[in-house]
């Protein structure tokens, strides 16, 4: 199961992460989301957990916990592919 955490304090390291979720099963990829040009942390990341029961405890322990000073947001990650349409608009010349 793929994760959400978010409101990272922009110290927080993949390593403390994989850390804390190993207390509730294997994890298997880590990964920080950062600014492509200061590389500096955007502040959310996404871990994946292969069991699925083991992804649901450490969600439900650890959504609210504070790391690093900053309380966090712990969801099971949206797969993305589902955005509305977008609308375009065509400009009327009279």
């Amino acid at each position: 199961m793929n994760i959400y955490i978010g409101n990272l304090s922009y110290g927080t390291t993949e390593e403390a992460l994989k850390a804390l979720f190993d207390e509730f099963g294997e994890v298997e990829n880590v990964k920080i989301i950062k600014d492509r040009f200061s590389g500096r942390s955007k502040g959310f990341g996404f871990l994946e957990m292969p069991s699925n029961s083991e992804a649901d405890q450490a969600i439900k322990a650890l959504n609210g916990t504070r790391i690093d000073g900053f309380t966090i947001k712990v969801n099971p990650a949206n797969p993305g592919g589902k955005k509305k349409p977008k609308r375009h608009f065509r400009r009327r010349n009279y």
